[in-house]
């Protein structure tokens, strides 16, 4: 009877544990090019940015750039890597003349079999050129996307960022879940699980705000639902994500006073 209790107390503190948030990751190698022909390295994976702990991204199905209004794909210019010793992939765009740069890609469905579903995040980032900044506001028109009502490249840590959350072309739901997390790459340890995935909502219009309390790239992480899939003869659920990575610059100590 004992070891009966036991267990029973053992499986609900592992369900009490919190789920840490899946993040699509789409990395530039800096936020800002200041020198036509400048090659940009872009690293595309999947993980949990402050645990660092990663999954394999296959291949995924549309990885693209938007620059004035127009579109090109970069699918084929793919590399496979690895990051945090999990399958992901690399590529290197020439960025040739002023202008903003918005680049996103599309992954397979990853089913998670911890939580029983698909995920499926939209991942983009906007990188500033030789001090262009003309329509980094403008949506790309993807299922499911945050569009930066801040300009999200070039900002003070501890500045305000904003955004809206669109499902479909339209403002997400009042009250859908954003998930916040920072890349975490020093792998600091934090003070408590909590602080792992901050949580915001949206507001009206599908809007939120956050300010960053310290620099590096973050991320954040709108989450709705999708059509069910199947998987083994069975219709799944399926988080469908959009998903903006942002760059938050130190404030200098001069300046800070």
């Amino acid at each position: 009877m004992r070891l009966r209790a036991l267990a029973t107390a053992a499986a609900i503190a592992l369900t009490a544990l919190p789920a840490y948030a899946h993040f699509g990751v789409l990395m530039p190698g800096s936020e800002l090019v200041n020198r036509p022909k400048t090659p940009l390295e872009l690293t595309l994976a999947f993980c949990h940015p402050v645990e660092q702990n990663g999954m394999n991204l296959a291949k995924p199905e549309a990885f693209d750039v938007w620059q004035n209004g127009e579109k090109t794909s970069l699918l084929n210019t793919l590399k496979e890597t690895q990051v945090l010793k999990h399958e992901a992939w690399k590529s290197t765009f020439t960025v040739t003349r002023p202008g903003t740069y918005t680049f996103a890609f599309t992954p397979k469905p990853y089913w998670e079999p911890a939580e029983d579903k698909f995920i499926v995040h939209y991942t983009k980032v906007v990188v500033g050129a030789m001090g262009d900044e003309e329509g980094w506001e403008k949506p790309l028109g993807l299922p499911a996307e945050i569009v930066p009502l801040t300009r999200p490249f070039a900002n003070w840590a501890g500045a305000e960022f904003r955004g809206r959350v669109l499902f479909d072309g339209k403002p997400a739901p009042e009250g859908t879940p954003i998930e916040i997390e920072f890349w975490n790459g020093s792998k600091a340890k934090l003070p408590n699980d909590y602080l792992i995935t901050l949580q915001a909502v949206t507001g009206a219009n599908g809007e939120f705000a956050f300010t960053a309390p310290f620099a590096g790239w973050w991320g954040f992480a709108a989450l709705g639902d999708a059509p069910k899939m199947a998987k083994d003869g069975k219709m799944k659920d399926v988080e469908r994500g959009a998903v903006l990575w942002t760059h938050f610059t130190k404030v200098p100590s001069q300046l800070a006073k």
